[in-house]
């Protein structure tokens, strides 16, 4: 698309030549597309040309058009409203564009990133509960906008840091030894996260409990949370994991080989794989290199206290504490090793991370560091930052028990889509148990992944399953419904249906519908490249929806099987195949599964 909007710049340009003697800049020349209320493809804004006061802006439309119609050969016609010159293209460019869009194997794909690397960060769970609705909408969007580069063609690097150590993982550990039950996973049937997750919760019950009990007997609130025996042994044993105790060492080792089996478990139901899993145990120590490199280029400073900050102030960042008076790290800490990792194994020319809104304020603190100490990776640093996940009863809490867990989340998903289905037994004749089972599954898990990408990644979501799985209005289902519809046309019209030929003119005139998803599919490379310039997933969601209803349109408006002009027919058979490849294409740069049959 950006390539003909380029013809039609430089053809503006050599009209207002032609027209006015007069030679502008034809990249300055702004050519957009036609809003949907108006006929036409293209429009140029004349008012732009207002500044060098060659008339009255109809006019100067009047003129131009009348030009363009003239002398470029792909354009049929023009109209002028207000200032703004819509442009309207020949059949024949449409009717070969269609033949090369189809026969052209590197249609869905460009060349932006070809020759550079990225690595996206996401997921980056804590080791010490389960992925839940929130750790959803990351892994949907750390996946899609993966998948978009890669098509947009960066060389892609998919990876997660686990959160594995620290007080909160010993939350959880505190809690199961002094259950003294010595039960796991296996012998209570759980999930390995749901298991861990469980003793989280059970921890801030009884250290809720205790804080209580101490104010009780007249302790102020602060003094008892410093004080409670559950608080005290999770210091207690931080340390002694610190040290290297072997006891604690190998029961953290144990609890969070639970975690990591229930995570690939999910992982895999999602679709997704990680190139490579960084872990914070592994690396926290590390980030003090990085911290001494800051102080030996006198970026850093070492406090009076003893601890280790930089001043940003003059970037409006206030100072930052990178390292404790007691020598023990941040995860700011953390972050500067992780990402020279990164670098070391990638030599990336993009770092991506993907984590919520709510810390907005320490990825722009990390990059700062980062640029102050001139890594190579600096400036190539982007945080995809997003709002949260809420539901209508409110905030999610991991430590109250109150989140909504990723696997139940799914399995309600499957089974909400499995009722829907059911209710038109006729469209699924003929299939299988399996078959049925992944078909559930594909609009279960496909509506949830909609809904969750759908929205632009800044906004907040406020989750409501039961609209998500609905067949009608922007929703997964009613994309993969479009695609199943197309898919029945092609399986009904193939076999005898006659060889598109681009060369041979068309009984019947374009229809609107014909015409408005033709236009669709031509955008196709232009949102692809704006939704990779801007790391937007939901601009390719919305692009899927807005094909996906004006196929509906074309389905209901241009009969294929039905239509006796056997040219038409084979046009609008192509017409049909090509825009069903493209909402394929399209959802699945979202990881969404297209069915055939539903």
């Amino acid at each position: 698309m950006s390539n003909f909007i380029h013809t039609l710049q430089q053809a503006s340009a050599e009209a207002i030549k032609s027209v006015y003697e007069l030679e502008v800049d034809p990249s300055s020349l702004p050519i957009q597309e036609t809003r949907k209320d108006f006929e036409g493809t293209f429009t140029l804004v004349v008012f732009s040309l207002s500044r060098y006061k060659l008339g009255a802006p109809q006019q100067i439309g009047e003129s131009i058009g009348q030009w363009l119609v003239e002398n470029v050969a792909e354009i049929s016609g023009f109209n002028v409203v207000k200032g703004f010159l819509n442009l309207s293209l020949h059949t024949t460019f449409w009717q070969q564009f269609l033949h090369e869009a189809s026969t052209d194997p590197g249609y869905y794909k460009l060349e932006i990133g070809a020759g550079k690397s990225v690595v996206v960060e996401y997921c980056s769970p804590n080791t010490n509960k389960p992925l839940h609705l929130g750790h959803l909408r990351n892994i949907v969007l750390g996946y899609s906008l993966s998948k978009i580069l890669e098509a947009c063609g960066y060389d892609v690097h998919q990876t997660c840091l686990f959160n594995d150590r620290g007080s909160n993982i010993s939350k959880s550990m505190v809690a199961w030894q002094q259950a003294a039950l010595n039960d796991s996973p296996d012998s209570t049937g759980k999930n390995g996260d749901k298991f861990v997750g469980d003793y989280y919760v059970a921890f801030a019950n009884q250290y809720k409990a205790e804080v209580a009990a101490m104010m009780e007997e007249g302790m102020d609130k602060a003094a008892a949370e410093k004080a409670a025996p559950i608080m005290k042994a999770v210091h207690e044993m931080t340390v002694a994991w610190e040290e290297g105790n072997p006891e604690i060492r190998g029961l953290w080792t144990q609890m969070n080989q639970w975690v990591y089996d229930s995570f690939e478990k999910t992982f895999e139901r999602l679709g997704i794989k990680f190139e490579k899993y960084f872990y914070e145990s592994q690396v926290y120590q590390r980030g003090k290199e990085s911290v001494q490199e800051g102080l030996d280029k006198g970026i850093f400073y070492t406090t009076e206290a003893g601890s280790v900050e930089v001043d940003l102030e003059a970037d409006k960042l206030g100072k930052k504490t990178l390292l404790r008076s007691n020598g023990t790290s941040l995860y700011i800490t953390q972050d500067l090793a992780v990402a020279q990792d990164k670098y070391d194994a990638y030599q990336m020319d993009k770092s991506i991370y993907v984590v919520g809104n709510e810390q907005d304020h320490h990825f722009k603190v990390l990059f700062n560091v980062l640029q102050k100490l001139e890594k190579p990776y600096g400036e190539g640093l982007f945080h995809l930052s997003y709002g949260m996940v809420e539901l209508t009863t409110g905030k999610m809490k991991s430590r109250e028990g109150t989140t909504v867990e990723a696997d139940d989340l799914m399995d309600d998903m499957t089974e909400t889509a499995k009722a829907a289905t059911l209710e038109n037994p006729d469209k699924i004749q003929g299939l299988n148990a399996q078959e049925l089972h992944r078909l559930y599954e594909i609009l279960g898990i496909g509506g949830l992944k909609y809904f969750l990408v759908k929205v632009d990644p800044k906004k907040r979501i406020l989750f409501k399953p039961e609209e998500s799985i609905q067949l009608q209005g922007n929703t997964g289902p009613f994309i993969q419904y479009s695609y199943a519809r197309n898919q029945a046309i092609k399986r009904k019209a193939e076999a005898d249906q006659e060889k598109y030929d681009p060369a041979k003119e068309l009984e019947l005139p374009l229809l609107e519908e014909e015409l408005s998803v033709l236009q669709l599919v031509f955008r196709y490379p232009e949102v692809l490249g704006e939704a990779c310039d801007t790391n937007n997933p939901a601009l390719m969601a919305n692009y899927a929806y807005e094909l996906a209803k004006e196929y509906n349109r074309f389905y209901h408006e241009a009969p294929i099987l039905k239509c006796d002009s056997p040219h038409t027919r084979a046009f609008r058979f192509a017409l049909s195949n090509t825009a069903g490849e493209t909402l394929k294409q399209a959802m699945e740069l979202l990881g969404i599964s297209m069915p055939d049959r539903m």
